[in-house]
């Protein structure tokens, strides 16, 4: 009686065959069986029609007969890869071909179920051989990708091991019940944003400092010179500053887009002192993109009275100064005039007369209408003056 064979090659030996041989069938037939158990192979699609996989009787290497297949080639279109009717078997099969096509693994014929290989995918497909004429081949992916799996979930941290998560334009992170809760968007000019949408219709998104210790700071910084801007949207952009139940509130907003103003206004460099108020020391530029210097001035009587002057010094808008000449003459420069600016000067010992005050304009600036620097050599001499225009500059308010 003849050998037979089954789906997959290995030779059945009838009794008293093969006299002589039978020690090397068997290990022919180990060795299939090793490649069905755990062998791996390529196969080559044809971009031209149907691979067909066809059974080696009684030798290794066909290609059904190994667990792992990795299929190659140049595909224009999906193919398929078909099996015989008779084969029963389980396999890892990888879709490495180019071309951006899928690998249908099926039975040669019939309607069965077939294994659909994404480009770039690798599934595990087991053929049922359940019916002679429509056997089915079903699957089990393998999700390299989470786009494999529609409902991914989490059984612990995500750790991205130092890669980053990468976005769709416009799409981003969703709460549980699928809407949208914050977007990261690149636009065609590489503008990055980050938009956070409300939860519910009247109720603003926030971000907020939670767990650990009880007083936490929440800490916004940008890169080198750049600013953190409060942008406008219908109204010009307003900071509010809530009252600790977040019931109330006060608002710092910027001024309405008709008025085309980008001044900056910078904060005083020296200390908090009670009963003064802020006014603009010094402006640098000028225009609708001037930067103002602030600083603290005394609000009684309208003027910040400084420390006894000995030595030539430059003068601030609202101050008045102690000036003594025992010693030596002195010059006061003056700051750039802005109108209704005042300073105000007296002498401290009654020296004027014996080494003189000298005042001296900002820069091409007047004083009484003329670029001249203007001496005091009054004894006891005092007074204050107020800069009006670029015509007359600084005046005397007493002569």
């Amino acid at each position: 009686m003849a050998s037979t064979y089954t789906p997959l090659g290995i030779e059945k030996q009838a009794t008293g065959e093969n006299a002589g041989t039978w020690g090397t069938k068997t290990n022919t037939n180990l060795e299939i069986i090793e490649q069905i158990s755990g062998g791996y192979t390529t196969q080559a699609v044809s971009d031209s029609g149907d691979t067909t996989l066809s059974v080696s009787d009684g030798s290794t290497g066909a290609t059904l007969s190994h667990r792992v297949i990795e299929f190659t080639g140049s595909l224009t279109a999906s193919r398929n890869v078909t099996i015989p009717l008779d084969v029963q078997n389980f396999y890892f099969l990888k879709n490495a071909t180019s071309g951006s096509q899928n690998v249908v693994f099926k039975y040669v014929t019939g309607t069965g179920t077939s294994a659909t290989v994404a480009n770039g995918k690798t599934v595990i497909a087991y053929a049922k051989a359940d019916d002679g004429t429509n056997p089915n081949i079903s699957t089990i992916s393998l999700a390299s990708d989470l786009v494999d799996d529609t409902t991914p979930q989490l059984g612990g941290d995500l750790d991205t091991n130092s890669f980053n998560i990468a976005f769709d334009d416009a799409h981003g992170i969703n709460d549980e019940n699928g809407n949208e809760q914050i977007v990261f968007q690149t636009t065609a000019s590489a503008v990055n944003q980050l938009d956070i949408t409300n939860a519910a219709t009247g109720n603003a998104p926030s971000i907020q400092a939670t767990g650990g210790d009880s007083n936490i700071s929440l800490k916004v910084g940008p890169k080198g010179t750049g600013l953190v801007e409060v942008l406008g949207a219908t109204n010009p952009g307003s900071i509010q500053l809530n009252c600790e139940n977040n019931s109330h509130g006060i608002k710092l907003t910027s001024p309405a887009h008709t008025s085309a103003q980008s001044y900056e206004l910078k904060f005083p460099t020296g200390n908090v002192t009670a009963d003064r108020f802020l006014k603009v020391a010094s402006v640098t530029g000028s225009g609708t993109t001037g930067v103002g210097q602030l600083s603290f001035a005394e609000v009684s009587g309208g003027t910040s009275w400084q420390a006894v002057k000995t030595s030539t010094f430059t003068a601030a808008a609202g101050e008045g100064y102690f000036v003594n000449t025992t010693s030596n003459v002195i010059t006061m420069n003056l700051p750039a005039g802005s109108i209704g600016d005042e300073v105000v000067f007296i002498d401290y010992a009654g020296t004027f007369d014996t080494y003189t005050f000298t005042i001296s304009a900002n820069g091409s600036e007047k004083i009484a209408g003329s670029t001249d620097d203007l001496t005091v050599s009054t004894e006891r001499a005092g007074n204050t003056l107020v800069y009006t225009d670029s015509t007359q500059g600084w005046l005397l308010k007493n002569k």
